[in-house]
């Protein structure tokens, strides 16, 4: 699937490691679910990473060799698959193919800055990092705590007004219900 057949809705939240990219999305997620707007998160990872523990099965099931492990219980259930050796990661449109669209309006992803879909861009001017929408054209909004320049085709919100943030995503995204 190519990000723009994607057949839910798709932004996401870019910055450099430090401004604040989780913070925020854990302050948007529960106004668009007080807005009835269903989603799904996809969120990259620069490290080696685990969700289950040595003390669990599915931790030891995994690491017997399975090349994909489920679990389920009655309030949810996960898989996890082992990539074997792959040299590259996971792009995400191959990440967002396992996504359950009939059960979500939204997704919402952290990272992959390089791949080309909506994005809001995270700043923080205090850090000292450059200000990405300059060069990358699939940036639709800035979110910064101080007032920047950025072209004016690009919205300009606070990033510490996240009911804002999720003013805006919902209107550009007509996700009203």
């Amino acid at each position: 699937m190519q990000l723009d057949q994607c057949p839910t809705p798709l932004i996401g939240f870019c910055a450099f490691s430090g401004t604040g990219k989780t913070t925020l999305l854990t302050q948007l997620i529960p106004l668009l679910k007080a807005a009835s707007i269903r989603l799904a998160v996809i969120k990259h990872a620069h490290h080696n990473f685990d969700v289950d523990h040595k003390e669990k099965d599915s931790y030891k099931l995994r690491h017997a060799g399975a090349s994909q492990m489920l679990i389920s219980s009655s309030k949810r259930w996960a898989l996890m698959t082992e990539l074997n050796g792959r040299q590259t990661e996971l792009k995400l449109n191959e990440l967002i193919a396992q996504v359950d669209h009939k059960n979500i309006d939204l997704i919402l992803v952290e990272g992959f800055k390089n791949e080309a879909f909506a994005k809001i861009e995270l700043h923080r001017p205090s850090l000292g990092h450059p200000i990405m929408c300059l060069d990358d054209h699939n940036i639709v909004a800035f979110a910064s705590d101080k007032s920047c320049d950025v072209p004016k085709n690009i919205a300009c919100l606070d990033i510490n007004a996240p009911n804002d943030i999720a003013a805006f995503i919902i209107k550009n995204f007509n996700l009203k219900k």
